[in-house]
């Protein structure tokens, strides 16, 4: 796997939990979705995109984020924890170059206010193992995982 020596373009997200479901929000406003999941009685994805139109990065880091999110509960799930009100998740996925070559890379970050460190910790990594989009991209892209609960 090669390390991108220059970001060319990058896409954020930021991704919160609520009683309704999930939300995304690209960080320059130019991507809002209220997501759902498979099943749920929840309203349908609500897609909003303003301009400037999102970048492919953007919509990739959203989707990615909604899916781990939602690995997330299904790990605080498993671990019989109860995750903080405002437990969310950004990631960031930046398309490179290294030479001629262009890759992406990403940064997930879980916020967890409150939770003990090795707990957010554990619960970031059980999510990452679960989430189909952490494993389409496992050893295909640089990935770093960071949990924050300050």
């Amino acid at each position: 796997m090669s390390k991108i020596e220059k970001v060319l373009a990058s896409g954020k997200t930021h991704t919160t939990h609520n009683s309704a479901g999930y939300t995304s929000r690209g960080h320059n406003g130019s991507l809002d979705i209220e997501l759902s999941s498979p099943g749920s009685a929840t309203p349908a994805h609500v897609f909003t995109g303003v301009q400037p139109h999102p970048k492919a990065e953007q919509l990739f880091a959203g989707a990615w984020s909604a899916c781990y999110i939602a690995a997330v509960g299904l790990a605080a799930q498993q671990l019989k924890v109860t995750l903080p009100a405002d437990t969310a998740v950004d990631i960031e996925v930046d398309l490179g170059q290294t030479g001629a070559e262009y890759f992406l890379q990403a940064r997930l970050t879980l916020r967890a206010p409150g939770l003990e460190q090795g707990i957010a910790t554990e619960l970031a990594h059980i999510a990452h193992s679960i989430c189909p989009y952490s494993k389409a991209t496992r050893n295909n892209i640089d990935v770093t995982l960071n949990v924050v609960t300050a």
